[in-house]
Formats: C-alpha cells, structure tokens, sequence
C-alpha cells in the first residue's frame, strides 16, 4: 500500500522539504529552497549545529542536528551528505514514503544504488538523483537538435578543489557528463577504454574515457580537478550539424550545412538563445513539481543508477588499463567508492 506521503499534494498545499546536509552543496539546496514555488522549506539538517545554523538563518528555517527530527514533518527530503552515507540517510525516509533527492553519485556502489531504487518503488515515493547538467539551460536548449551524433567530445577541468576528494573525479565530476550522453543517446555502451592518474590524491585526479554505442557513436570524455584553467565544454558532431555547449557560460552554438541545388553546400548558424538560470534552481522546481504533479522527477533513480554503473565501468577500465588490457565491459555491484 502506498503511503499517505507518497500521494501528490492538494494544488493549495506546499511540498513541506528538510535539506540533510549543508555543506558546500546543501547550503544552496536551503538557500533555493526557501524561494522555490510550490515549496515550504522545514529545516536545514548537519551534525555540526554552527553550520546548520549559518545556512538556515537566511532563510528563516529551522535548525536540526538529527534528520530524525524531519519524520513525519516533511513530504521531502535533499540528502547531501557524503556519498557513503547515502543510503542510511535516505532509507527510512523512502521507507515511509517520503519523496528524496539524493546527490550525485546516488550511492557508494550499485547494489546500494539498487536498494534505493527497490525502497522507493515498494513504498510509492519518488526517488530523484541531483545531476544539474541535465537542468542546465545551454543544455535543455541543445537537445532538441541533437537527434544521432556520432562523435562526442568533453572537457570539464578545473583546479583542485577543497571537497569530494575521498572519491576519484569520475565519480566527483565525470558523472555529470556520463548522465548528460546517456539522456542523448540511449542505445547500449559496448565498450570503454579508459585511463586515469592520481596526482594530489590518493585517488584518480585526472582521467580520460573513450565509450562506444550500439549506434556507432564514441564519446571521448576528459576530467580533471587539477587543471589551472577552469572549462566545462561538450561538443556534439551528427551528420550535417555541430552543436557546441559551454556549461560554465551556459552558451550553445550550432552549424548545420545547408544543402542548395546546383550550388555548393552552405554553412549556417551560430549562437543558440539560451534564457540563463541557476541549474540547481531548476533542478529543484522539477523535483517539487513532480511531487505535486504525481509524475517521475526529470533525473530518476533509474537515471542515477545508470550514471553511476557507467561511472562504475569507467573506473574499472581505469584499472585493468594498470595492467595492459584495454578495455572492460561489465560492471561490479558491490565495488564502493572509496
């Protein structure tokens, strides 16, 4: 039986949402949450209380330092807290029906990402993953174009960063762009190759992945938080059109060739419109009007769960490479991040 909280509320009720969390990301879920449509934000949740109090104060929320506080008092959940926590954070909260976002990866491995999925499918609450790329306006005004590419090219480098450095970059920032391909070409991966080099970590900091399609296309994707320079650019080759994204700028550009009778082929196009929004903002409307549409959230457990097998199989690549192979094609449940 579904319960009560998975049910959409009345069009007059607010969607009544904790934050669990508020480090560097959950501080700005509390900060949109406070403003978003459709939304009455509860509390803002962490272990330490002077940065619970330091997020929750702007927007007027209460402070908790135990998310066992929320039950019963919300209808949704933002879990952002480390990823090895995901799971025990955000089960009894799906157990009861209670709607969560959890952050990307959804989890520190597939067999825990499968039991988040399960909780949330026997209990009817609505299980969405936080991968913002997917919110990004340059990229929603792309897709429409982008029907085959066969040739996928990525960069989203970056300096070295002060969080998320007890996983590798694949999991930390090549995941975005692994869950961004597979909304665009949803045939079957058929094969990785992959490299990766810990510098400043214990774990990859820099790495490159070649994916290969069903439908022919190859992704060449490069992530790196050791790079002075600071890029976030995909760019998406089909035949006759070349679409351009920069994330970070929230810009596309797109080039088609025109073909014209009796003349030669015209190349046409140039910048795409882009109305500029904060991803997360978007990302957030979707989750809360989702749960007062009683629909699917854009970004699915299952979405989640495919980012992060892919990102498995990425890092897996990565390490039979150490050893002279070239490639892997299969997946490890029970491999966990850290």
């Amino acid at each position: 039986m579904t319960p009560p909280n998975a049910s959409p509320p009345s069009p007059s009720t607010p969607v009544r949402v904790g934050v669990i969390g508020v480090g560097h990301l959950g501080r700005h879920h509390v900060r949109l949450l406070a403003t978003t449509p459709g939304a009455a934000l509860v509390a803002a949740v962490d272990r330490d209380r002077a940065r619970a109090e330091a997020a929750a104060g702007p927007a007027g929320c209460e402070v908790l330092t135990d998310a066992s506080g929320l039950i019963g008092r919300v209808d949704a959940v933002v879990v952002a807290v480390p990823t090895v926590d995901h799971l025990s954070v955000a089960r009894p909260f799906l157990e009861r029906g209670v709607h969560v976002l959890v952050e990307k990866p959804m989890a520190r491995s597939l067999d825990e990402a499968d039991e988040l999925v399960a909780i949330a499918a026997r209990s009817g609450a609505r299980l969405a993953v936080g991968h913002t790329e997917r919110f990004n306006p340059a990229v929603r005004a792309a897709q429409s174009a982008l029907s085959a590419p066969r040739f996928i090219e990525v960069h989203r480098l970056s300096g070295f960063p002060e969080r998320s450095l007890d996983i590798d970059v694949v999991f930390d920032v090549m995941i975005h762009d692994l869950d961004v391909i597979l909304s665009i070409d949803r045939s079957e991966v058929v094969s990785v190759e992959a490299v990766g080099i810990p510098v400043l970590t214990p774990h990859v900091d820099i790495a490159n992945a070649r994916l290969r399609f069903a439908s022919g296309c190859v992704a060449n994707i490069t992530a790196s938080r050791i790079s002075r320079d600071k890029v976030r650019k995909v760019r998406f080759f089909q035949p006759d059109l070349y679409v351009s994204i920069d994330y970070g700028a929230q810009e596309v550009e797109a080039w088609r060739l025109r073909h014209r009778d009796g003349d030669r082929p015209a190349i046409e196009g140039g910048a795409v419109p882009v109305e500029k929004a904060e991803p997360l903002a978007v990302e957030l409307a979707d989750f809360v009007g989702a749960i007062r549409a009683g629909r699917d959230a854009t970004v699915t457990g299952q979405a989640g769960r495919a980012a992060l097998a892919l990102a498995t199989r990425v890092a897996e690549a990565m390490e039979v490479g150490t050893t002279g192979a070239t490639g892997t094609s299969g997946t490890t449940g029970s491999r966990n991040l850290s």
